[in-house]
């Protein structure tokens, strides 16, 4: 086993182990920083996957596949019907990997000062390390069925961490709202997935493997059954990202959430549908992918100019965070859309900095909610006068949020609308021009938000607050301070080990 194959076996191995570590560890407390720990080994191992490479790279041909892995391990899984353990990294994956790792890392220390009123603790971590192993079985995945299979493992144990640590209190109103949230949540994932399952039907069925890597391009499969399988495919991760007109249930998700269900949530949950869309929607039926890019494109402009005019509207706090999502997402999937590398490149940026910016608010968004117990901004005006630091952290993520240049909001929006100009023709200069405004809405809800809470009088909720912050939460919130920093003033952190596998996965969309 090489350098790279055993680090792709750890990264899943690690917060597998930390999950039957932590249900076998009777001490509570103990179990968490038992969990914690796995979490830190797993972020280990993500970050050096990017060393060495290009060592695994098997020799490939005069015509090499459009996915390259730098580490792949590839062993027999179900011989009879040719399905394999297929595990890969590239440039296009790795950055969410090392996300993923950062921001479990980041809950599971959170968890360690605060464990939401619901449950133990020690179930909390045990789950948050078993939602990290489905995501990064997704991310690393190239085989098509167990791409499936990670993608479904997450549905139990963040339903369970909306239903159980979720709300408000304990008052029977509090629980139902919760339980409502999360069997939304349910329904709407395993209707993804059925269309999912029966696009990986279709796509296998046909093309006779489920290898990501044979089927990048097409491989030969005829148009009619690439256009079923991409709208298949295409519906299915919508519904995960999600995308208008899809989104509803991630309001009441978020709102009932746990903070760092929210944080998991919003930071990588939702970045499993649009990875799914660039590496198998896009990658294996491009003839799907041109034939709906017109159309892709207008439901991204809708999608920003919708969630925008929501958060326009919204009175909570955590309910405008989750519909400024839908925004979000909209001009990644504006990116994807264009299927031209400025605009893949732009979707990969804009994924990586909504996580970390996203990340940062719920976690904002839940102390604030901690300490005054509401979250109706009109409650939580003069934040400033009593909690200065949080409130300048606030408003540091807000201008992020909104793409203020020299942080990491900004690049995947500019390229996203420069993406659709480079396109041409009336139809993307016109989706171009109305995703700008959809920016200039970004600001505006924003800038409200920061305005509603941040000055003013202070409310009685917002009184009598202590100015500090606790240590823990300085230790979970300021890496991803730093991180949109560094991926603002330098994207090549993101762009640069993405350059190539988008250059080649453009390539057979020509």
């Amino acid at each position: 086993m090489t350098f790279g194959e055993f680090l792709l076996v750890a990264v899943l191995a690690l917060p597998v182990l930390g999950a039957l570590a932590v249900a076998a560890t009777p001490r509570d407390r103990a179990a968490r920083v038992v969990g914690t720990v796995a979490a830190a080994l797993t972020l280990v191992a993500a970050v050096a996957l990017v060393a060495g490479r290009g060592m695994g790279w098997v020799a490939y041909g005069a015509t090499p596949p459009a996915v390259r892995p730098w580490h792949a391990v590839d062993l027999p899984w179900v011989p009879g019907l040719d399905l394999r353990f297929h595990l890969g990294v590239d440039g296009i994956s790795w950055p969410l990997v090392v996300l993923t790792a950062l921001l479990t890392l980041l809950c599971c220390g959170y968890s360690l000062w605060r464990v939401p009123a619901g449950g133990s603790g020690r179930a909390l971590v045990a789950l948050l390390l078993v939602v990290e192993v489905g995501i990064l079985g997704t991310f690393l995945a190239l085989d098509l069925v167990l791409f499936f299979l990670f993608f479904e493992v997450i549905l139990l144990p963040m339903y369970a961490i909306i239903v159980g640590w979720g709300g408000d209190g304990a008052d029977p109103a509090a629980v139902d709202a919760r339980r409502r949230a999360g069997r939304k949540f349910a329904l709407y994932t395993l209707f993804g997935s059925v269309l999912l399952l029966v696009g990986v039907y279709v796509v296998v069925a046909a093309a006779g493997t489920a290898d990501i890597v044979a089927l990048t391009g097409g491989a030969g499969l005829s148009r009619g059954t690439q256009l079923a399988a991409f709208t298949l495919l295409a519906v299915a991760f919508a519904v995960k990202s999600p995308l208008w007109p899809l989104h509803s249930w991630l309001p009441d998700a978020h709102t009932q959430a746990p903070t760092v269900g929210s944080v998991l949530l919003a930071g990588v949950l939702l970045k499993m549908g649009t990875y799914g869309l660039v590496r198998v929607a896009v990658g294996v039926a491009p003839e799907g992918a041109r034939w709906a890019a017109p159309v892709l494109g207008v439901l991204a402009v809708a999608a920003i100019l919708v969630g925008s005019l929501i958060c326009l509207a919204q009175t909570e706090l955590k309910r405008l965070i989750a519909y400024s999502s839908v925004g979000h997402m909209g001009f990644v999937l504006l990116g994807v859309a264009t299927l031209t590398a400025t605009g893949i490149q732009a979707a990969l940026i804009g994924n990586v900095a909504h996580g970390i910016i996203t990340g940062l608010l719920f976690f904002l968004a839940g102390a604030i909610k901690d300490r005054t117990h509401t979250g109706v901004l009109s409650e939580l005006s003069g934040l400033r006068e009593t909690a200065p630091r949080l409130s300048g952290l606030l408003a540091f993520a807000a201008v992020a949020s909104l793409g203020l240049p020299g942080l990491a909001g900004f690049w995947g929006e500019a390229f996203a609308v420069v993406a659709a100009v480079e396109v041409g023709g009336a139809l993307w200069l016109t989706l171009a021009v109305l995703a700008a405004l959809g920016g200039a809405l970004t600001a505006a809800y924003l800038l409200r938000l920061l305005r509603r809470v941040t000055h003013g009088r202070p409310t009685p909720a917002v009184a009598g607050l202590r100015p500090g912050l606790a240590g823990a939460e300085l230790v979970a919130w300021v890496p991803l301070v730093l991180l949109a920093l560094a991926v603002g003033l330098a994207p090549t952190l993101v762009l640069g080990v993405a350059e190539a596998p988008v250059e080649a996965l453009v390539g057979v969309l020509r």
